[in-house]
């Protein structure tokens, strides 16, 4: 479970303006739910799903985590650049309170990288980057998944895997999902949420949410003819 307590972010733009993501929101994530955060491009999605993670602070108000959450899936900013794969593993198995030799093993068979698996991450293609983010993602037991626009990377064969891994992660944990696609959100969550404005409607059905973001899409165009 989450909760956000009258939480506030914004950020200061290049001309001193001011870009709200949220704006006094509560909020409550509850366990055992996969919830879609759905909002237009510049919205604040993402910033919210970091926020989550507790990747970025907040201005006001506080966020409670209950269990162990999740860096967003795939995230590539866990690692540090000039150490190994391996090197990396070991240290967030340590933060983790893991089996630093299970999971490096595990990461290692998943990741298939091979020699690169013992050379610096910052050596790396972005598809090799994106196979070790993906597979530690995975191999750490989470309460909850934080996802951020898709589960999708490498050849089909990589994508299968990383669906299977993820679904089994899915049967014992929470899932918070950021993503445009409609029928992504359809496939992996129950309910959703809509983010405009700074503020979060809530306990949406699927199609209630979608109707809405839709609607607000309908606005937008509209204000920018």
């Amino acid at each position: 479970m989450i909760r956000l307590e009258r939480v506030s972010k914004a950020y200061t733009l290049r001309d001193n303006s001011k870009h709200v993501v949220l704006d006094d929101v509560s909020v409550v994530f509850p366990a055992e739910s996969r919830v879609g955060i759905i909002g237009m491009n510049g919205a604040g999605k993402s910033t919210l799903l970091r926020l989550l993670a507790g990747r970025e602070s907040i201005d006001r108000g506080r966020i409670i985590r209950d269990g162990r959450v999740s860096f967003p899936l795939g995230f590539t900013g866990t690692f540090e650049p000039h150490e190994t794969a391996r090197e990396n593993i070991r240290f967030l198995a340590l933060i983790y309170e893991m089996d630093c030799e299970e999971v490096t093993t595990w990461i290692a068979d998943f990741a298939e990288l091979g020699r690169y698996f013992d050379m610096p991450v910052a050596t790396y293609s972005s598809g090799m980057f994106a196979r070790l983010a993906f597979a530690t993602s995975f191999a750490f037991d989470f309460d909850v998944y934080l996802v951020d626009e898709s589960i999708e990377v490498g050849d089909e064969r990589f994508r299968r895997k990383c669906n299977a891994a993820f679904s089994q992660r899915l049967r014992s944990a929470s899932l918070i999902m950021v993503s445009q696609n409609v029928h992504t959100i359809r496939e992996y969550c129950d309910h959703a949420v809509v983010l405009h404005n700074g503020k979060l409607t809530t306990n949406l059905a699927i199609d209630e949410a979608i109707d809405i973001y839709e609607s607000i899409l309908r606005n937008f165009r509209v204000e920018t003819r």
